[in-house]
This record gives C-alpha cells, sequence and structure tokens, in this order.
C-alpha cells in the first residue's frame, strides 16, 4: 500500500509541472518522445486526412468534453483534463492554472518532448489581453490541446490522468485522441471553450 501511494504521488508531481512553455517554442523537438514520424509529418506541413477533416472544436470544462464538428455534426467526442485550477473560472493570469473560456483558433502543431503532439490555441485573445491589463497582470499563453506525459505514451494510464486536473492551463486528451485531431485540424480552425 505504502509503494503504490508513493508511486501516485510521483507520477501526480510529474504531471503537475508538464505543461508549461517547452525550450524549443514552435520546433520540432528531436527526442525519442517526439516521434519519427511526428517530425516528417510536421516537416511535410503536418498534412490532414480530408476525409476526417474537421471545421470546429467545442469544449465544455465543465463536463470535461470536446466536441468536432464537420459541415455542421459532430464527428468526434473527446474527453480531457484542464489545468489544475481549470474549472475555478475563466484564465485572468499567467500561473492561475486556469483553462481559459472563449473563441480561439488553432495556430500551431507542434511535435512536444514532454507531451506527445500539440495543437496551439491562440490565446490570448484581444478580450483576454485586455481584461488582463485592466487588472494589471500578465494573461500567460502557450495554452494547447496536447497529449500524454512520457510515462503514459502507451494509454495505460488514461482513467488515472483524465480523472484528475493536471495541466497548467492546456487540455490535455489521449494520445491515440491526438492522432486523431493531428490529423483532421488544419491552422486556423475555431476552437470554442465553455466554462
Amino acid at each position: 500500500m505504502k509503494i503504490q501511494v508513493g508511486i501516485t504521488g510521483i507520477i501526480l508531481a510529474f504531471m503537475l509541472g508538464s505543461c508549461s512553455k517547452p525550450t524549443a517554442y514552435g520546433k520540432a523537438d528531436k527526442t525519442p518522445y517526439a516521434t519519427k514520424e511526428c517530425i516528417k509529418e510536421l516537416s511535410r506541413g503536418a498534412e490532414i486526412v480530408h476525409s476526417s477533416k474537421i471545421d470546429k472544436l467545442v469544449a465544455y470544462k465543465g463536463k470535461r468534453t470536446m466536441y468536432a464538428y464537420k459541415n455542421g455534426k459532430v464527428v468526434g467526442e473527446y474527453r480531457f483534463s484542464l489545468g489544475k485550477n481549470g474549472d475555478k473560472g475563466n484564465k485572468v493570469k499567467a500561473g492561475d492554472y486556469r483553462t481559459p473560456e472563449g473563441t480561439y483558433r488553432i495556430v500551431r502543431k507542434k511535435c512536444d518532448a514532454r507531451l506527445y503532439k500539440s495543437l496551439m490555441i491562440s490565446y490570448p485573445n484581444e478580450a483576454d489581453k485586455a481584461r488582463a491589463r485592466a487588472k494589471g497582470v500578465n494573461p500567460g499563453g502557450y495554452i494547447t490541446i496536447h497529449g500524454q506525459p512520457k510515462w503514459n505514451a502507451d494509454g495505460r494510464g488514461d482513467a488515472f490522468t483524465l480523472s484528475r486536473d493536471w495541466t497548467e492551463g492546456c487540455l490535455a486528451v489521449p494520445n491515440d485522441a491526438m492522432d486523431e485531431l493531428w490529423q483532421a485540424v488544419e491552422n486556423g480552425v475555431k476552437i470554442e471553450i465553455h466554462a
């Protein structure tokens, strides 16, 4: 029993520090977890599988569920984890561990050395910047939809990670969901994040 609690504590500690800005901002990190296939796809322009292409994502923080839409119809449903304070209101400033609410766009795909693959969200938008300015704080940034930490690369720990909010404000989906989104989402796709 003590060993299990110790392992859980170690896993939680690793997870809680897993969604910060990477050192190779905007570049494909060439470590084993950023797979050769991912880097190859990114160098080709992260090609889209047109039959699975989607035109909008809608995420509901309260339900921890994101829906993918194509031509107004739901074509995918994905569970996710939030920031540690993700359901305590809208993101206001850097370091508040909240997940933003609003309308954004996907602006970049990235192979990630720690979190598999990610889709960068255009947070902060103008409303977010104005709200932060009014409070005299930095709105933060680098909010993404990303995959799982290295220790859960095979998905065996998805039940554990999806039962907790552990990111710094990002939306963390299982790696198999990240693979689907990677092939279906182009830069510019709209994402709405609701409470």
